[in-house]
């Protein structure tokens, strides 16, 4: 699909009213999708949970392209309170959507998973060809699993119907607009509000959960709507492709950069009777990178400024 024929495509971005949906829609609209084309199916409109309102959203949007970023998701916290309710949702949204796009004859249908569905113990960096080699790490892996079906589901329904479905592994995001609530937020926007609303009450310490010695591999949400629009252009191929920086850090440090960056003068006490979750994270990019041309450019220094002053001057 090239971009000139993505400015004709009537494109359903699912979840585009959202953290990383707004910035898919501008990144279509960079590349030259007409914004008039580009539809965003409402929750109070559409339930994707429930296939007469997905059917609906087909018969009347009539899209040719469908990205799938709708999701219901969280932390540590919420994936443990939310285990059922997560996997029926993403579920059910993957599964009418993607019969649906068999039944309108959508050309491409862009699913976009989740780091979460990498096995617990998956040698770094993971490598694609490790998802199917353990089960997810349990905190997350009623979530992790739901996305990850959706693969499966995408390469049958390739081989049986010939419909074309990309699937893509971002790791975790932050950015600008990303979620900070108490309940809900990853562990970046939770870092910040705790920090910022520690420094202007004074208190002397702040508690953040696990040992600190986890580690992560974080995207900026910028690059990661660059990497799905690239993608929805020139990948066209049934196996899955980790979207990522490719750089790994400690939660512990972190939680430093975090603290600098707000300016936050009290300590950190680790909490390590509450769980790290998967041990360690990082991706090889190399297929991204082979496939359509990604390397992400926001540095986390960078895109934690970034972060930290939109939620400041928006709190």
């Amino acid at each position: 699909m090239s971009g000139t024929e993505l400015e004709y495509e009537p494109i359903v971005v699912t979840g585009g009213a959202g953290f990383l949906g707004r910035f898919v829609v501008e990144a279509l609209k960079r590349e030259g999708a007409v914004p008039e084309r580009i539809l965003v199916p409402r929750r109070s409109e559409f339930d994707l949970t429930r296939a007469d309102a997905v059917a609906r959203m087909y018969e009347q949007m009539r899209p040719t392209v469908v990205i799938h970023l709708a999701a219901e998701v969280g932390g540590i916290g919420a994936n443990q309170q939310n285990p059922g309710r997560y996997f029926y949702a993403n579920m059910a949204m993957g599964l009418h959507l993607i019969e649906g796009a068999r039944l309108a004859g959508v050309k491409k249908f862009v699913q976009v998973g989740t780091v979460c569905a990498y096995p617990r113990d998956t040698p770094v960096p993971f490598r694609e060809d490790d998802l199917w080699n353990g089960y997810p790490e349990e905190t997350n892996a009623p979530y992790g699993i739901a996305k990850k079906s959706l693969l499966v589901m995408l390469q049958a329904y390739r081989r049986q119907y010939g419909l074309n479905g990309i699937y893509l592994l971002p790791v975790n995001l932050y950015g600008p607009g990303d979620d900070f609530d108490r309940e809900t937020s990853h562990v970046i926007p939770a870092l910040i509000r705790r920090f910022v609303e520690a420094k202007d009450s004074g208190e002397r310490q702040v508690t953040c959960w696990g040992t600190g010695n986890a580690s992560r591999e974080f995207l900026h949400v910028e690059d990661c709507a660059r990497a799905i629009v690239a993608a929805t252009k020139r990948y066209d191929g049934a196996d899955p492709v980790n979207v990522g920086s490719g750089q790994e850090i400690t939660i512990r440090e972190l939680a430093e950069k975090i603290k600098s960056a707000v300016g936050y003068s009290g300590d950190i006490e680790w909490d390590t009777t509450k769980p790290d979750g998967q041990p360690r994270r990082r991706l090889d990019t190399s297929r991204a990178r082979e496939h359509f041309a990604f390397e992400a450019r926001v540095s986390l220094d960078e895109g934690l400024r970034r972060t930290v002053e939109s939620y400041l001057q928006n709190c």
